[in-house]
């Protein structure tokens, strides 16, 4: 019996030291794969770190620096404390660009978001026809022309003799017309059309998707019940897509905020400053007066004001999800 055992099938011992060793060697297995992917995880994410630290924490890092110092960009320079603070509020052409830039936020976000729901409510009732395809590309059109290109054409559009004031003057609106752009009463309002003109084809988008994933039984529900479409639009679309409507401010307030080429192409900050906005003041500031300290006060706090008004935006957000 004892030869038997020897020579045909393994003992209990046997199997289980041979487990043993199977198992021990599938956790090495296991461990070198996880380690490979690690290393390999670790060689994708250097590259891009570097760069970012590079080319964003360490102009931040500078950017703060140089706002507690008079420099010309290229001599020596001085310390000075929180002076370059100071004369943001001392000097009315700062604190306006800032003040220019807020209200831009009704032009680029509100505009846009508003107009975005009540375009995308009213295509989602026809999305499978021809007509709804052929309003979201021309809709979305405007958001693929670079801003540049917009800038120029509507530039041409509101000159005093451009398609808008002709347009008025046909329908007897001639008392009206004026050069749009170059009036300080109207310029930023018109910089403002043309921000809102550009975002309205990414919120009809992020709108009309969130739209679409709505269950077709809640609107049928409320029609049994007697619901008209307005209150179909503020009881059914309008919560399901809170998360949609949230995204769609961030970024449109975002662009407001940071609104450069837009006013850059059409007004360069006039007329008289009215729409000088803080992109464009902290360019002047640095390539052109060359008060490096300044622009830099003025890019701090400016990016203070961003991060005070997106992150509530973005805390909102998380707590409806």
């Amino acid at each position: 019996m004892t030869q038997m055992r020897t020579t045909g099938a393994p003992g209990r011992r046997e199997v289980a030291a041979q487990a043993s060793t199977s198992l021990e060697a599938r956790r090495r297995a296991l461990k070198a794969r996880r380690l490979r992917r690690g290393w390999a995880a670790l060689g994708l994410v250097v590259p891009a770190a570097f760069f970012y630290v590079l080319f964003v924490l360490r102009p931040l890092v500078l950017t703060v620096q140089y706002s507690f110092y008079d420099w010309n960009g290229v001599g020596a320079s001085t310390f000075v404390g929180a002076e370059n603070y100071t004369r943001l509020v001392e000097k009315p052409e700062l604190l306006g660009s800032i003040v220019n830039a807020l209200e831009l936020i009704i032009y680029f976000s509100f505009v846009p978001v508003i107009l975005g729901l009540l375009t995308a409510a009213t295509i989602r009732k026809f999305a499978a026809s021809r007509l709804a395809l052929l309003s979201r590309t021309v809709l979305f059109l405007p958001q693929v022309i670079p801003l540049v290109a917009a800038g120029i054409m509507w530039t041409w559009m509101l000159a005093t003799d451009g398609v808008v004031n002709e347009l008025m003057r046909a329908v007897g609106l001639g008392s009206v017309t004026r050069a749009w752009l170059g009036d300080t009463s109207t310029a930023l309002g018109a910089v403002g059309v043309i921000g809102a003109w550009v975002a309205l084809g990414l919120c009809l988008l992020l709108l009309l998707s969130g739209m679409t994933k709505i269950d077709p039984a809640l609107f049928e529900a409320a029609r049994i019940d007697g619901a008209g479409a307005v209150r179909e639009f503020f009881a059914i679309t309008l919560p399901s897509v809170r998360q949609e409507i949230g995204v769609c401010v961030t970024v449109t307030v975002i662009a407001a905020l940071a609104a450069f080429d837009i006013v850059y192409i059409s007004t360069q900050g006039g007329p008289a400053n009215s729409t000088l906005v803080p992109g464009l003041e902290i360019y002047y500031l640095g390539f052109f007066s060359r008060e490096v300290g300044q622009a830099s006060a003025l890019a701090v706090v400016f990016m203070a004001l961003v991060l005070a008004v997106v992150l509530p935006i973005q805390r909102l957000t998380k707590e409806e999800d």
